[in-house]
């Protein structure tokens, strides 16, 4: 497993107050998680939270900025935005914005979940097992006489001698 860097260590002790934080290696950067759920990243020495629609507005609105990458001659921007920058260095400043990332990434989760969920009709709801009566097998018919003689030759026709 890679050795943290001192700016992830310094982020986890930030985050105490949050609850138990990982910090997981990923593409180059750290992705932090909380409650198996990833909220934010470290990446290019600078941490980044999750945003989403009900949140974004709360991040311009402090000025923030959204981690954008390059690919393809694009820049892309992702939903991860960083903290203002009076609560990068404060605990205290920095909770409510690591928990509404919590929140957003939570909000992200469920959404997939449903997403995922099969959008065919359900089958009807099973009526409860109802007793099963055992009722005594009638006997085998036998076959009638009429199809019986209708089964056989047919009857010679008597002969009538002439005299």
């Amino acid at each position: 497993m890679p050795r943290t860097d001192s700016l992830v260590e310094y982020t986890l002790e930030l985050l105490e107050p949050l609850g138990p934080v990982q910090a997981r290696s990923m593409f180059g950067g750290w992705g932090l998680y909380f409650g198996g759920r990833m909220f934010g990243i470290i990446i290019q020495g600078q941490l980044h939270l999750k945003v989403d629609d009900v949140t974004r507005a709360d991040f311009e609105a402090e000025g923030c900025r959204p981690f954008v990458y390059e690919s393809r001659g694009k820049a892309q921007p992702m939903s991860y935005w960083t903290p203002p920058a009076d609560a990068e260095d404060n605990s205290r400043m920095l909770l409510p914005w690591a928990r509404r990332a919590v929140d957003a990434a939570n909000r992200a989760a469920m959404k997939k979940a449903a997403a995922k969920k099969p959008t065919a009709k359900k089958a009807p709801a099973k009526k409860p097992m109802e007793k099963k009566t055992t009722a005594k097998k009638a006997p085998a018919k036998k076959p009638t006489e009429k199809k019986t003689a209708a089964k056989k030759a047919p009857a010679k026709k008597a002969r009538v001698r002439p005299s």
